[in-house]
């Protein structure tokens, strides 16, 4: 059964403007609430893939919070320090982590306007030692309460949105998914628009159809 062309649509609308230079890498933040609330939020901001460090190759259990916004978003799953930062670095990121230190400056003070990657810890312990020293930028969110850290979906948000304003100012936004690859950005059109269908060829190792411009199997390519 094709997709009806108002989903379709929607889901193309969504996808045009996912940007995959933008992301963020989180270590520690074991709630299913806040990583619900982390993905709820890089789906509002255009965010096409979000980094989490598990031991055991696993996210935690996404809950309500996240309005499924976890089928929207690419999970990569890392199993240490050290393979994340390598990854993202070799992949031209700039990380920016979120500390309290001495050398840390605000964080209005960058430009995120390229490959950008906020890097987050809980918020009660905030990142490890071996991750403060791995990032590019220590940054913080200034504040004037009691209280000297934001809940780490919030900061998510925080720091999130300010690449979205720097980015908007600078006309660096996409709209006709040029945030994407032309390869990438037509699987996942199939595996958004059909993704049972996606997972039957995905095992049987075969390519995914073409999708005519009302979102209709077009044909179907075999290796």
């Amino acid at each position: 059964m094709s997709i009806l062309p108002r989903r379709f649509e929607r889901i193309k609308n969504v996808l045009n403007c996912r940007m995959k230079n933008l992301t963020v890498l989180v270590e520690a933040v074991n709630k299913p609430h806040n990583l619900s609330a982390i993905l709820r939020t890089c789906d509002a901001a255009g965010v096409f893939e979000a980094n989490f460090i598990c031991e055991r190759d696993e996210v935690k259990t996404f809950n309500s919070t996240a309005q499924g916004s976890q089928k929207w978003i690419k999970l990569n799953n890392h199993e240490s320090i050290i393979s994340a930062v390598s990854e993202l670095k070799k992949r031209g990121f700039k990380l920016y982590g979120t500390t309290l230190s001495e050398s840390s400056s605000d964080f209005k003070n960058f430009d995120y306007s390229e490959n950008t990657c906020f890097v987050l810890g809980a918020e009660k312990w905030g990142l490890s030692d071996e991750l403060i020293s791995k990032v590019d930028e220590s940054i913080f969110i200034p504040m004037t309460g009691m209280v000297q850290s934001l809940n780490v979906s919030v900061a998510a948000s925080i720091l999130l949105f300010e690449a979205i304003r720097q980015r908007q100012s600078k006309g660096l936004l996409p709209v006709n998914g040029e945030g994407l690859s032309p390869n990438e950005y037509r699987k996942t059109l199939f595996e958004w628009s059909y993704p049972e269908l996606a997972s039957i060829y995905r095992n049987s190792g075969t390519k995914y159809p073409k999708l005519n411009k009302f979102g209709e199997i077009d044909e179907v390519i075999n290796n």
